[in-house]
């Protein structure tokens, strides 16, 4: 099988805590062909400094411009024939060139990886749950929604027919949804979108609790400005999956129901059947986070995605809900 020549692009904003990681695993790869372009995007940090000791391609933003507009000026200095983008914070094992190249050469023209269902460095509770979290949803089924650009490989001459990423007018530059618009512009053009889900990246996300809720809250706020401008709130759509959504509304369901029991005396069975629905609707999910790290971290897992996550990503579409229709008010959006 020819070696198609990759080139790596990765966008980067202050990333010194996990950039060296990130480079130093890309250039242990078993694949040869390829070049790694890195987009620093105005850092305050080390980064430059990190990025100088390795073989790359180093283009310097001279102010904050966003991950949409980095991506873009990373492939219009790349020479390859096939563009992956991924994240300073991800770290990629050996054979993932090998298994994009093996992936592009079977005619697809975009293809997309996932996380590693266990993060990289063991990590503790809240990064191993959304590893597996995000990992069980990019891969439930093979044809995807939308891919992520932690992981996107791409014809390069399809990337740039297509224009590339928006820099989202929503929110300005940093809205998380940038890969979903250009996902969506993709499949409305035609182009099918394939999940491979041997081509894997580990990411770094050192969360603790306050990290967790915090990711859930930003995800939620953007992904509902983005979904209500799109009118597709209730899609089953990666991370934004069937399960999270009926997560959340089984989450307030209970609680109005157990309000109903201390109010109304409401028989305290009623509160139960939401959370039975829950289990079955999610049970292929408990069922990844079992494999993942046994009994324990499944029981903890669940019990923190049922009763925990649903108020960040209820809050998050609540403030997102909140600023589409101010957007609208002002005459932002139709």
């Amino acid at each position: 099988m020819k070696e198609k020549f990759i080139s790596v692009i990765i966008p980067n904003r202050n990333g010194s805590t996990t950039l060296e990681a990130c480079l130093e695993s890309v250039f242990s790869s078993d694949y040869s062909n390829f070049e790694v372009i890195v987009v620093d995007d105005a850092s305050e940090d080390s980064s430059v400094e990190i990025i100088k000791r390795y073989p790359c391609k180093l283009i310097k933003l001279e102010k904050q411009l966003g991950p949409s507009v980095a991506r873009n000026v990373g492939a219009e200095h790349a020479s390859g024939e096939v563009l992956l983008f991924i994240d300073a914070d991800c770290v990629l094992s050996k054979e993932t060139l090998k298994l994009v190249n093996r992936a592009m050469s079977n005619g697809s023209r975009v293809v997309g990886g996932t996380y590693t269902a266990l993060p990289p460095f063991s990590q503790g509770f809240f990064s191993t749950f959304q590893s597996v979290y995000v990992n069980y949803c990019e891969t439930k089924r093979e044809e995807a929604d939308y891919i992520a650009t932690h992981c996107l490989a791409i014809d390069a001459e399809l990337f740039r027919s297509s224009g590339g990423f928006l820099r989202d007018s929503l929110m300005g530059h940093t809205t998380s949804v940038e890969d979903v618009e250009f996902s969506h512009r993709l499949r409305r053009a035609g182009f099918k979108l394939r999940i491979d889900p041997g081509i894997q990246v580990g990411h770094i996300f050192n969360f603790d609790l306050f990290r967790s809720l915090k990711n859930a809250f930003r995800k939620s706020m953007y992904w509902t400005l983005y979904s209500l401008r799109n009118r597709d709130l209730l899609a089953d759509s990666g991370a934004a999956s069937l399960e999270l959504k009926v997560d959340v509304a089984m989450f307030f369901t209970t609680l109005v129901l157990l309000l109903g029991r201390i109010l109304l005396g409401i028989p305290i069975m009623l509160a139960i059947i939401p959370q039975l629905l829950n289990l079955y609707v999610s049970r292929n999910l408990i069922r990844s986070f079992y494999n993942a790290k046994g009994a324990g971290f499944a029981v903890a897992a669940t019990a923190y995605f049922f009763f925990v996550y649903p108020i960040a990503v209820a809050a998050g579409a609540a403030a997102g809900a909140v600023l589409y229709a101010l957007k609208v008010k002002l005459g932002f959006l139709r």
